[in-house]
């Protein structure tokens, strides 16, 4: 690879049995186009009873046609990647670049400061040179609290740091280390576990209190920056170098360097849009350039640990490659998490697009940007597009400024001001982009599309792990805003579908699409969960009859889509009940979360709706805990996702007993019933089966986590009225 004496940072490997993979995939579309002509060759006549409901079958079946085709892009180019970093240690030790790491938080009744801590402490202990590393706090809430606890953490990191530098441990959160480590304790461990604990101790005290006490208050100047501070939505900036790396007498326990430490709360009004995540991250890009400038840039979620101390070192061998370095704007980690039980009961890893789609879309140069976990080159976020001459400069500029503390903190705030992006390019071609819930995939979409390539690394140590949603309406709610996001790309000026052609590959526009088509899936998902099930109830075939060769084309569909489906999990790491579940997901995702996705983007286009940033809990009652423990379905809320599930779900449940009853009535018995209409009964009967922790949830279950009852009430209505009404009234 390359010239000769050449030692590449990183090697490609393509993935296995890709020739194998495209001629089952085109046998598969084969048996599409089969489909097609069935429905098209068999149209019943206008008189004829079923015509709408066949029609409907007959656009759904395009729909899901043409979306299967998308989803075959990333899976027929797969390739992976893999560091070689004992060559970026011989070659680039002495001159490694600055690293700014950015932890986001929002919220400190939803993101706690323990926790949030416990990620900062984490990315503080990075095997790399800390001189060259700074870490800032991004505090959207400009919560003195989160302050706080950034405080206590910036004392302990003096012992943490060289303690996990010492022993080489893994994972470096204090939290996430000894929650696994509670046996055989050194005395040293014991020691730095109690140093843990005892701050711990505070930050939990200060926030069960409210308020930070005024001892501690009076201790430190930063606390009176929040004299002026009137609410989360009304402040002055808040910006505190907590540690100055540049300062030589800034050191551990053990006379090490500590990296800089730095609070930001950028300044609100409630005269300004403030953009969300996407305007707290351009705040910390302007912000730090003028304390750090680091040229790589690493953000992660405030609940996303590091998770391996050289992920750092991972993604410097892709952007400091000789040859193919200087055209990476960003380095992909994959968003995995600690809390995720066996058989992923709400499937929250998102296991095949982290293991399957990514690897694929990275085979087509650009895996996406997800806003966590992820390296990026300072320049290109700040709008620089690529150019066939460029060549990396690193270490360049790093550290240039000489001025003191205090200086350095009252020439930045104003980086931070409300209206300091007016009249400029911030949100539009610099920085994180403005006007969808996902800013990240926006941004990593235009970058590429301004020349530059992305990487996916997936190293066998994650680099980062979080947390996972622990309720279904934490998930379905999470799920609303990704997929409305992803649809309002679509239709952006950065569309992938037409914005992106000719700048990026074809392959990686379908990739894009996949996403940003989830909403519009809902409709015919919808479709086919219902429709199919009152035509069985009706007595009314949609399908081939038993006797049929053109039921073999389905059959055949059918079975090779779910059993590649089903390896699929099973290679990604995945179990079989885990694969269930992940199929059950699917249908509630589709006929909730994306439902309600599609339908605020319509209202919004009309200009009935406005965006909003939901902030997903990170904490969970110790009841919901257990019971998320014992992979029980938390139902215990009202909510309309909840009436949409339900109600499907008991309209199959009576379509089916009816079925089943017309069937025993009747002299024909079940046998007629299955002959005519195998592919009805079998449909209903899954839908049945899958949702049997919903029946459980509706009917059954005694705890605080079944169905409200009001909602058991009206989901049972809706859909007896609907049986009713599509057997006596159509």
């Amino acid at each position: 690879m390359g010239s000769e004496g050449y030692l590449p940072l990183f090697e490609t490997i393509e993935g296995k049995g890709r020739v194998a993979y495209r001629v089952f995939a085109a046998s598969i579309f084969v048996g599409i186009c089969c489909i097609w002509s069935y429905r098209v060759r068999f149209v019943p006549e206008e008189e004829e009873e079923g015509r709408w409901g066949w029609l409907g079958l007959f656009a759904a079946e395009i729909w899901f046609g043409f979306y299967w085709i998308l989803t075959q892009a990333p899976r027929c180019n797969p390739i992976y990647r893999r560091t070689f970093k004992h060559n970026l240690s011989k070659r680039h030790e002495g001159h490694l670049p600055g690293v700014d790491i950015f932890v986001c938080t929002a919220d400190p009744e939803m993101e706690p400061p323990a926790m949030v801590i416990s990620t900062v402490l984490s990315v503080m202990a990075y095997d790399y040179p800390p001189e060259k590393l700074s870490v800032y706090l991004s505090d959207d809430a400009g919560s003195e609290l989160t302050y706080y606890a950034l405080m206590e953490a910036s004392q302990f990191a003096k012992h943490w740091i060289p303690f996990c530098k010492k022993f080489n441990i893994q994972p470096r959160a204090p939290a996430a280390y000894f929650a696994l480590h509670t046996d055989h304790q050194s005395n040293e461990e014991v020691f730095v576990q109690k140093l843990y604990k005892d701050m711990e101790s505070r930050i939990k005290a200060a926030v069960e209190l409210g308020r930070v006490p005024e001892e501690i208050r009076s201790s430190s100047k930063g606390f009176s920056q929040w004299e002026t501070y009137t609410s989360r939505r009304d402040h002055d900036t808040i910006l505190q170098i907590i540690i100055d790396g540049r300062d030589t007498k800034a050191t551990d326990v053990e006379a090490s360097r500590l990296p800089t430490l730095v609070y930001l709360a950028r300044a609100k009004s409630p005269q300004y849009f403030h953009n969300f995540k996407a305007g707290a991250m351009n705040a910390l890009l302007r912000v730090s350039s003028q304390i750090s400038n680091g040229q790589i840039v690493l953000n992660v979620d405030c609940d996303m640990y590091s998770n391996n101390s050289d992920a750092i070192r991972d993604a410097l061998c892709f952007f400091m490659d000789e040859e193919k370095g200087h055209e990476i704007a960003y380095v992909q980690f994959p968003q995995k998490f600690d809390n995720v039980l066996k058989n992923e009961i709400y499937s929250s890893t998102l296991r095949v697009h982290s293991e399957v789609e990514f690897s694929g879309f990275d085979g087509f140069e650009g895996p996406i940007y997800i806003g966590t976990g992820c390296f990026n080159r300072r320049d290109v976020l700040c709008g620089k597009k690529y150019s066939k001459g460029y060549r990396n400069k690193w270490n360049s500029d790093y550290r240039k400024f000489k001025d003191s503390v205090n200086e350095l903190e009252e020439k930045s705030k104003h980086l931070a001001s409300c209206s300091y992006e007016e009249n400029t390019q911030w949100g539009k071609e610099m920085g994180l982009r403005y006007g969808c819930p996902v800013e990240d995939v926006i941004t990593g979409l235009s970058i590429q599309c301004q020349g530059w390539k992305s990487v996916y690394c997936n190293p066998e140590r994650g680099a980062f792990l979080g947390v996972a949603p622990t309720t279904l309406l934490q998930t379905l709610v999470q799920h609303k805003r990704w997929s409305e996001g992803d649809l309002q790309i679509l239709l952006s000026r950065y569309s992938p579908a037409w914005h992106a052609r000719g700048k990026i590959s074809l392959g990686l526009r379908m990739g894009y699409c996949i996403y940003c088509l989830w909403a519009v899936n809902s409709l015919a998902t919808i479709y086919y969960s219902i429709i199919p099930s009152l035509y069985l109830l009706r007595g009314v075939p949609l399908f081939p009859q038993v006797s049929s060769p053109w039921l073999l084309p389905f059959t055949y569909v059918i079975l090779a889509k779910y059993a590649a489906s089903f390896v699929e999990f099973l290679s990604a790491g995945g179990t079989i009940l885990g694969w269930w579940n992940d199929q059950r997901m699917w249908l509630y995702k589709r006929t909730s979360s994306y439902l309600f996705a599609f339908i605020d983007t319509v209202l919004k286009i009309l200009g009935f709706s406005d965006s909003a940033f939901v902030i997903t809990a990170k904490v969970t009652d110790e009841e919901v805990s257990k019971r998320y423990e014992k992979e029980m379905m938390e139902f215990g809320a009202s909510s309309p996702m909840f009436t949409i599930i339900a109600t499907i779900s008991l309209v199959n449940l009576l379509c089916f007993l009816g079925t089943v009853k017309k069937a025993v009535e009747s002299g024909s018995g079940l046998v007629m019933v299955f002959h005519t209409m195998v592919l009805q009964v079998l449909l209903c009967g899954i839908l049945v089966l899958i949702n049997w922790p919903l029946y459980q949830g509706l009917f059954f279950r005694t705890d605080k986590g079944r169905m409200p009852t009001s909602l058991t009430i009206k989901s049972f209505i809706y859909a007896l009225a609907t049986c009713i009404s599509f057997s006596f009234l159509l």
